[in-house]
């Protein structure tokens, strides 16, 4: 469960690790004008929904002055972001960054540990900075019967170029978020940038992601710093996937992602991203899956207008492929919009399937790269 930036900020906050001064808004009626001018132009207003990229999708802007601030607060509170539309926004003082870093502890499922990470390149497109440069990545696993060391720590800090008078300020908001990170059963805390001020150390953008498995014995201690219910910030297609039963997730991609198993589908995304493209959600219809499953969950991601392609993988096991092919070419004869559509159908019935898929137009693979190929070709067209 992600939780809203200013939600996490009050976490921050209770930790003693510097922010930003600001407040919050959800109705333009509720902007007042002393608050704003205590905090002192400009001011940074920034959407609350809890998807990343919110800068690139114009949820966080500068103003300089009350009227300003009036007309971007109101536009924002009328706005969707990723989907999501925005019901509030953090409205907080400027300040003037002479240097940007990254810092996030999450878990790497490969090493089975936590890690700490950190970067000289915060800021915006952390990813894609990365993924060019990935000697720019500082990754350091934490032995869980050690934990957290000081001096770990302060190596980063001079690897980072952290000025020596801010080395002890690092090393006490480094420890402090993790050990918010193992107290909140998080997935992801993350600070991104941790900003370097004439004042010192703060951390401009916050993020945590907690482990849903863990809200039955966080819920009380959330319950401080979520004034809304526990599960928000869904899309409508999310919901409604939510209540046909199926997982679904929406992405920033284009590549429409259905599966049978979330380590299937996950999977899927991976091979995607390997091959140049990049997913538009998860949606994985489990073992079993009916005709009608099947047509719903395709229907979704038809009607989804981020979605160029549609990919689907099945292996069929308990899962019956000539149910899916059935479910599929149902959810076709309907469909408002014809997208690309390429499937990898393999395992229980898959001959019957790619028969059924044939007589209705649509070429089935059983071989996984060839799908993919085909796929990443009319991507390209």
């Amino acid at each position: 469960m992600e939780i809203l930036e200013y939600e996490a900020k009050n976490i921050f906050k209770d930790y003693n690790i510097p922010i930003p001064a600001g407040f919050t808004i959800s109705s333009i009626d509720k902007l007042n004008r002393e608050k704003a001018d205590s905090l002192g132009f400009p001011l940074i207003v920034k959407a609350q929904v809890p998807v990343s990229g919110r800068g690139k999708a114009g949820g966080i802007l500068k103003v300089n002055n009350f009227k300003e601030l009036k007309l971007i607060t109101s536009k924002l509170l009328k706005c969707t972001i990723k989907g999501i539309p925005v019901r509030t926004v953090l409205i907080e003082k400027f300040l003037k960054v002479i240097k940007e870093y990254y810092v996030a502890f999450t878990i790497d499922y490969s090493l089975r540990n936590i890690v700490f990470l950190a970067s000289t390149e915060g800021g915006v497109d952390i990813e894609e900075t990365i993924k060019e440069k990935p000697y720019l990545l500082h990754k350091v696993p934490i032995d869980p019967y050690i934990g957290l060391k000081d001096y770990v720590v302060r190596n980063i800090a001079y690897k980072l170029g952290i000025p020596k008078n801010n080395v002890r300020s690092f090393t006490f908001i480094a420890r402090a978020m993790f050990n918010m990170f193992r107290e909140f059963d998080a997935e992801l805390v993350e600070v991104n940038p941790l900003a370097l001020t004439d004042k010192g150390l703060y951390a401009l953008d916050v993020r945590i992601i907690i482990d849903e498995n863990s809200l039955f014995r966080q819920k009380d201690k959330l319950l401080k710093y979520i004034s809304r219910e526990m599960f928000r910030g869904k899309t409508a297609k999310e919901e409604k996937a939510k209540t046909l039963g199926l997982s679904y997730v929406e992405l920033d991609g284009n590549v429409g992602v259905i599966g049978n198993g979330a380590g299937l589908t996950m999977a899927t995304m991976d091979l995607i991203g390997l091959h140049g493209m990049r997913p538009a959600c998860f949606l994985d219809i489990g073992g079993g899956a009916s005709k009608a499953r099947v047509k719903e969950a395709v229907n979704i991601l038809l009607e989804n207008p981020k979605v160029k392609a549609v990919f689907i993988n099945i292996f069929g096991g308990i899962t019956r492929c000539d149910e899916v092919a059935l479910g599929i070419v149902e959810a076709l004869k309907q469909a408002k919009l014809v997208k690309l559509l390429v499937v990898r159908i393999k395992g229980t019935r898959d001959k019957e399937a790619r028969l059924i898929l044939k007589q209705n137009n649509v070429e089935a693979y059983e071989d996984i790269e060839g799908a993919l190929e085909k796929l990443r070709s009319l991507m390209v067209i």
